[in-house]
């Protein structure tokens, strides 16, 4: 599954995860602790859709 930001278009891959921000790869979105923000625009989950 792939989650996208809706104000900047950053992409998270479960599959991929995230290695710059320490995310092992196979890692679900609901697994992410509520707090995350976009690396690049700093928004909330909320603010993700998935794709």
């Amino acid at each position: 599954m792939k989650y996208v930001c809706s104000v900047c278009g950053w992409e998270y891959d479960e599959e991929l995860g995230s290695e710059e921000l320490g995310i092992a790869p196979g890692t679900k979105w609901e697994d992410i602790e509520d707090g995350f923000s976009c690396p690049l625009c700093g928004v909330g989950k909320d603010d993700f859709s998935q794709e």
